[in-house]
């Protein structure tokens, strides 16, 4: 179903994990340098010696170390938090910061295991000075297609994911709702203590469409 599918999938770095059985393309420096992650991927999914049950742990790691680089989680969590950003002093971003990377980090490590077969298609890339939109088209063993799109920007030399936007809805957008209901609701430290439990699932709901 389509739901299942993107509630499987939103995690971004999950969104990685998909970009691993795409055929390899040269559509421009910010698709590179994703390609470049996917082919480490792909090395290590095909490793059979950590396929085993005992090396299921080591198996993550390996993946976590080199799906890292190409997000920039700092960024990332200052867009998500949004205009509350500002109201933090440096050692509460910082905390943030840490916090919402283990955030993602578990939503990657809850979907290592979705892959079902799907393919994926770069359609194409769009680059304005520092930013740029890497396009994909992930296509199900039915048939069905998704869009799942990569937002970058240069850092330190190399594009960095700040955004991920599957069938149009923004990851950043959608957390940065979710993050500014607590606060309303609650306050930050209840957001805090929300997220370093675990407590907000993937973005897109069962149900929606």
């Amino acid at each position: 179903m389509k739901q299942e599918f993107l509630r499987k999938s939103w995690a971004p770095v999950a969104g990685i994990l998909y970009l691993a059985i795409a055929l390899p393309v040269s559509a421009g420096p910010a698709t590179d340098q994703i390609q470049g992650t996917v082919e480490k991927v792909i090395s290590i999914l095909k490793d059979a010696q950590l396929k085993t049950g005992g090396k299921k742990k080591e198996r993550l790691d390996q993946l976590r170390e080199v799906i890292q680089p190409i997000f920039d989680f700092a960024e990332m969590a200052k867009r998500s938090l949004g205009a509350q950003w500002q109201r933090r002093n440096p050692e509460e971003q910082r905390e943030f910061v840490k916090v919402f990377t283990g955030l993602l980090e578990n939503a990657y490590l809850e979907s290592i295991d979705s892959y079902d077969g799907e393919k994926v298609v770069f359609t194409n890339e769009k680059q304005d000075q520092e930013y740029a939109e890497v396009n994909t088209k992930i296509v199900t063993k039915k048939g069905e297609e998704f869009s799942v799109n990569y937002k970058l920007h240069q850092a330190g030399g190399n594009w960095k994911v700040y955004d991920v936007v599957i069938e149009n809805i923004s990851l950043v957008n959608n957390y940065r709702s979710q993050f500014n209901r607590v606060i309303a609701k609650s306050s930050y430290k209840e957001l805090l203590r929300n997220m370093k439990e675990k407590r907000f699932g993937a973005p897109v709901k069962k149900g929606h469409t």
